[in-house]
């Protein structure tokens, strides 16, 4: 189904076991899509239980050996985008028994293993983020120094940070925090975004109400559907066939622009990726 656009879903997980996997690739190649960032899974949903930061490595493996098959069914490509859940600090704390400080130390380890397959080329993005739901003083201060550190590994290797946080239209104090560390705030992107968002880049659910906000904005933003490819769950968040059918709506309803900005601009700008020219 041809678009005649590059379609980037910028936030995609891919089950090399238990999930869809390539499958959904196909639906998303089929109605158009022809570019994804893969985010790897938590690392237990992989069942990986992290002892080490070199523990994470295997998670990241296999992400990568995925978005290497998923490469070769789309008429662009995918990428690996790879870092730590900021949900794995609750586990860690509730369920293992790590303090807090162990834990953060943890899951910078994992990052630094991260970030050392961003330098070697074979990834293109770290991720990191801090919880979305209540937790105390101590796991709050330490998800925000994990977080910090993925942004200081993203300016040291000047590649972007997709963060996922609590749901808010203004992470302007995180994107600050970015600044601080050498990270142009134009390379942070919150995932699970609304239509606008004061800070970081917003990566946008593809809902359309939120699609129309973003478009109707102006401002930079990205598509995603995070779909999590797990069979328990199927379809969820959103499914791959999604952000095609969104761009064919968007352009439909007057938003060429808004395609543009979302599909070859944004990219460009925060992840120094041409969709026009890995087509």
């Amino acid at each position: 189904m041809e678009l005649d656009t590059p379609v980037l879903d910028n936030h995609m997980h891919l089950d090399p076991d238990y999930g869809r996997g390539l499958d959904a690739v196909d639906d998303f190649a089929r109605l158009g899509g022809t570019h994804l960032l893969v985010v790897n899974k938590p690392s237990w949903h992989l069942d990986v239980e992290v002892n080490t930061g070199e523990d994470f490595r295997e998670v990241f493996e296999r992400t990568i050996a995925i978005v290497e098959d998923a490469s070769e069914l789309l008429d662009g490509r995918a990428w690996p985008v790879l870092g730590v859940h900021p949900g794995l600090i609750s586990r860690l704390v509730d369920d293992r028994g790590f303090t807090p400080e162990e834990a953060r130390d943890l899951m910078q380890a994992g990052l630094d293993v991260a970030a050392e397959i961003v330098g070697d080329g074979r990834a293109l993005a770290l991720k990191s983020g801090r919880p979305h739901y209540e937790v105390d003083d101590a796991v709050w201060d330490a998800s925000n120094a994990v977080m910090r550190h993925a942004f200081e590994l993203g300016a040291e290797l000047d590649c972007a940070v997709q963060l996922h946080t609590e749901g808010t239209d203004d992470l302007t104090e995180v994107a600050e925090w970015a600044e601080e560390a050498g990270l142009p705030a134009g390379k942070v992107v919150k995932h699970y975004s609304g239509g606008t968002l004061a800070g970081p880049i917003p990566s946008v659910m593809s809902e359309k109400d939120r699609l129309r906000v973003a478009a109707e904005a102006g401002e930079p933003f990205l598509m995603e559907t995070d779909f999590v490819d797990d069979p328990d769950r199927p379809g969820a968040v959103m499914g791959p066939k999604t952000v095609p059918r969104r761009v064919r709506w968007l352009l439909e309803e007057g938003y060429d622009a808004a395609v543009r900005t979302a599909h070859v601009e944004t990219p460009r700008a925060v992840y120094g990726i041409d969709t026009h020219n890995h087509l």
